[in-house]
């Protein structure tokens, strides 16, 4: 194997990430019968198929999966690398990459352009998913940072927190909620809930209120996307509990309504988290600090209606900063 370049074992990642060479070819740069030439290069080498391939599909031999975590190692070690030799440097440029749940897709964009805009040399890239991929790519060092609000409790992880993140009830503008003074806990019994998928934090947020309240609410149907489910709302076909970051837009238009319901809103945090014991470049370190100290601002610009304005002094509670985001409700 003394011929592997590192092109080839990226290729392999990438194909392995999404078991599709278009997909992957979008990833790198490159066209997809570039990235084929590679893989049968790499199969040369290693004198063993690494993909079974029917049509279009591809999946993993063994042989594949054994060579794709040597292959993730190199890549990080590299990385690792490159991080050392851009803090000799200092911060002139580098590449960054940060990986974020569905719903911090909401602002994490913003704040990274605001970042760049301040930064012009460094080069960054969004890896958005659900919460276990992204906890998995910190696992495996594919990304430099995540944000999410709900950190790893059994990885070698540091997590800080830097904004609240409320989760409400969502209905539609016309429901009977939505013209009540304060829903009582009761009468979500006998409403039908649209949910995210077990695993997200949205979820877990749902669960947990739930049991605390020794509420058994009727679940109508999950979706696996937060655009879906304003959709379904607003359409009439149940309601839900969502993070106040992924409607704001629908409220500023009177699309959504968010009533005032006994033991809400549930008050979370929004984390940033990076790998215990490892060295981060100074972009990502720089950028690890911006979002500290501006993204609980940038969520009070972009959300007048959640995060700093009415809704959150309707609910009695207060903008966060450093303080107001370590304290508080717990997060999860």
């Amino acid at each position: 194997m003394e011929g592997v370049t590192l092109r080839q074992l990226r290729v392999l990642v990438a194909v392995a990430r999404h078991l599709s060479v278009t997909r992957a070819a979008e990833e790198l740069g490159l066209t997809p019968p570039a990235v084929s030439m590679q893989l049968k290069a790499l199969e040369r080498q290693v004198g063993l198929p690494l993909f079974d391939r029917t049509g279009r599909a591809v999946t993993l031999t063994s042989t594949g999966e054994y060579l794709l975590s040597y292959a993730r190692r190199v890549l990080a070690t590299l990385k690792d690398a490159d991080d050392a030799m851009a803090r000799l440097r200092g911060l002139q440029g580098g590449r960054v990459t940060i990986g974020i749940v569905g719903t911090a897709q909401y602002f994490m964009p913003r704040l990274v352009a605001d970042f760049q805009a301040d930064h012009p040399g460094v080069d960054l890239q969004l890896r958005a998913g659900p919460r276990d991929l992204v906890v998995t790519l910190l696992q495996r060092h594919e990304v430099d940072l995540a944000v999410m609000g709900r950190p790893p409790r059994d990885a070698a992880t540091h997590a800080e927190p830097f904004a609240l993140h409320p989760h409400v009830l969502v209905t539609p503008p016309r429901h009977p909620f939505a013209t009540m003074p304060q829903v009582p806990l009761v009468a979500l019994a006998r409403e039908g809930f649209i949910v995210r998928e077990p695993g997200s934090g949205t979820r877990a947020a749902f669960d947990e209120f739930g049991a605390e309240h020794q509420l058994v609410p009727r679940v109508l149907m999950e979706m696996d996307a937060n655009e879906t489910i304003k959709q379904a709302v607003m359409a009439g076909m149940g309601v839900s509990l969502l993070s106040l970051h992924t409607v704001g837009l629908e409220l500023q238009h009177g699309l959504l309504a968010t009533p005032e319901v006994e033991g809400l809103p549930i008050v979370r945090r929004w984390y940033v988290v990076r790998n215990q014991g490892k060295l981060l470049s100074p972009a990502a370190e720089a950028l690890h600090d911006f979002v500290l100290q501006r993204g609980e601002g940038l969520l009070g610009e972009m959300f007048p209606l959640t995060v700093a304005g009415a809704a959150l002094r309707r609910f009695g509670l207060r903008s966060a900063g450093p303080g107001a985001a370590a304290g508080g409700a717990p997060g999860g």
